[in-house]
């Protein structure tokens, strides 16, 4: 459905568009010129075996996606948000630190290479050649320049390329992830759409896609002004299930992975309180009962996430443009946050 020869289309929306247009071929662009810079990521890990992942926003939400993807090869990896290394440090030494921003100039990277000096193993992630970020750090930096748009979407693609070009290194086969980048999925959104018609917010939840969920969260708050939010699975569980009705849509992801059973459990048990449940499923399991799913070819890791990241974004703006007149237009926040 392509709404962006609409002529009463916000233009807030309309710079998404233009940003989504391009996030498939930028991604791969980066992934390919990364590669040089991504060896000396990769070797840096393969030194130290433990990794830090720091970065604001839409960063920290693609750091909280790939931690998995990095623990899985036997690297000690978290990721924190930024501001909360400055105020409560895990010790850095020893760490290789991946420091996130697509801008490369937001108010907490400079303060955090302004008070650390960084470290020889501190590795930048940007989007902008000529950034603070990428001149004060060794980088990979992702094609196409800085994002215009406010919510992010082809920033995110853009940095999970720049992360498969480091994993390649570290000797995962890249070769079904960029398959998916260059054959997108397109997958209609009309149902999932009409479920969430009627509700006040939306959760999102998944278990080892948690981070994609907590991605999505972000930008449908940022868009629509609902405080939606994101619960992993097992916290989702514990407790929170009381404020789930009809008027709370739940929007999982379910990948080929050994948590996708948790995520069906949960999808049931959100479907039985009478949520309008939305499941984003490359698990190749058999669809919920009662829940509208939105399935994908079985994929793991990154090629799920490249296959899910932009039918969710397009369900995203799609939520946003039936609740916000101006929506895409921030009305309290900027692109680029320099203050803290």
């Amino acid at each position: 459905m392509n709404m962006t020869t609409d002529r009463n289309r916000p233009a807030g929306l309309a710079a998404i568009d233009r940003e989504m247009a391009r996030q498939h071929a930028d991604a791969i662009a980066s992934y390919e010129t990364a590669a040089p810079m991504a060896a000396r990521a990769a070797a840096s890990l393969e030194k130290t075996g433990r990794l830090l992942l720091i970065g604001m926003g839409g960063s920290h939400a693609v750091n909280r996606a790939v931690e998995p993807l990095y623990r899985a090869l036997g690297i000690d990896a978290i990721a924190l948000p930024l501001s909360e290394q400055l105020g409560q440090p895990l010790p850095v030494a020893g760490r290789t630190i991946f420091v996130t921003s697509q801008s490369g100039e937001s108010a907490e990277v400079l303060r955090w290479f302004n008070e650390t000096g960084g470290t020889e193993d501190t590795f930048g992630l940007t989007l902008e050649a000529s950034s603070f970020l990428a001149s004060t750090a060794p980088s990979l930096v992702g094609a196409g320049g800085t994002e215009l748009a406010f919510a992010a979407t082809r920033s995110l693609t853009v940095t999970f390329a720049l992360h498969l070009a480091i994993l390649s290194a570290l000797g995962e086969d890249p070769a079904t992830a960029l398959t998916v980048l260059k054959n997108p999925e397109n997958q209609d959104i009309t149902a999932a759409l009409t479920a969430l018609e009627n509700v006040a917010t939306v959760v999102t939840s998944s278990r080892r896609l948690q981070g994609v969920a907590e991605a999505l969260a972000l930008g449908l708050t940022e868009l629509s002004r609902r405080p939606c939010f994101s619960l992993e699975g097992g916290q989702l569980r514990h407790g929170p299930m009381e404020m789930l009705g009809p008027e709370i849509g739940v929007v999982l992801f379910r990948g080929l992975d050994e948590t996708a059973g948790l995520v069906t459990v949960m999808a049931t048990s959100a479907v039985e309180t009478g949520a309008p449940v939305v499941l984003f499923d490359a698990s190749g399991q058999a669809p919920v009962a009662g829940a509208v799913t939105i399935p994908f070819a079985p994929a793991t890791g990154l090629a799920a996430i490249f296959a899910m990241l932009p039918v969710a974004q397009r369900l995203m703006i799609a939520f946003a443009e039936t609740r916000v007149e101006d929506a895409g237009t921030p009305v309290r926040s900027t692109k680029i946050t320099r203050s803290e």
